[in-house]
């Protein structure tokens, strides 16, 4: 029995953090064993990666520098976080995998995509998310919010609009070529509505029923399962 991998993917200040830990809670409260986690992040490795990578002071970082510390910090998350819970029969839920690359390195880096997917492949292993959701929403919404929020601005919040409009035309040109694996969701809501249009989404896609039994856990074990790290 396998699990059901959710990436929640979107531009800055689209809300994913916020979607994913409210999706989770409520996968959790419908008694899905569930796995919260992030990229870059995951495990040790990767949170020191994520430091490296969000500093402030991270101007310097080329992109193909960007490129290969995001690849080594997602191999690690996949071996030691994601296969496993996959394999426990989980219900996973990322904020950000494989097309964030793609779309940040790639539409607003300007790196090939045919390196970018050679990089992904063997960080990876193949690994894919049975199903991705774009949080949508204009660029200059995206970017205030981020300006104006608690968390500290890091230097993509800083990258311009013109960097920005190119990730957000990256993941749409990523739709176009692969309908079927995703789901757009607008964005563009307070957290609670967008939510239920996320939760209608994974609602109609999710092909599993919730067993107390796929990983040996009760009912009442499952909210310790819940990763948010």
């Amino acid at each position: 029995m396998t699990g059901f991998f959710i990436a929640l993917e979107g531009s800055e200040g689209a809300g994913k953090s916020t979607q994913a830990r409210l999706l989770a809670e409520w996968l959790e409260a419908a008694g899905h064993s569930v796995l919260l986690t992030r990229e870059p992040g995951g495990t040790d490795v990767g949170e020191q990666v994520r430091h490296v990578l969000l500093a402030p002071g991270a101007y310097a970082i080329l992109p193909e520098t960007e490129t290969l510390l995001y690849a080594a910090a997602r191999a690690q998350h996949v071996r030691e976080v994601l296969l496993p819970a996959l394999a426990a029969g989980w219900v996973v839920v990322c904020d950000r995998y494989v097309d964030s690359t793609l779309a940040y390195q790639g539409g607003g880096r300007g790196l090939p995509l045919t390196a970018l997917l050679q990089v992904q492949e063997f960080a990876t292993g193949g690994l894919l998310p049975d199903l991705r959701l774009l949080l949508d929403l204009p660029v200059n919404v995206g970017l205030a919010r981020r300006l104006a929020g608690p968390d500290a601005v890091n230097h993509l919040d800083r990258a311009g609009v013109a960097f920005h409009e190119r990730v957000r035309s990256a993941y749409l040109d990523l739709i176009a070529a692969d309908p079927a694996g995703w789901a757009v969701v607008d964005a563009d809501g307070p957290p609670e509505v967008v939510g239920k249009r996320v939760v209608e989404v994974v609602a109609e896609r999710l092909p599993m029923s919730p067993r107390a039994d796929s990983d040996g856990l009760t009912r009442d074990d499952r909210a310790t399962v819940v990763e948010t790290r």
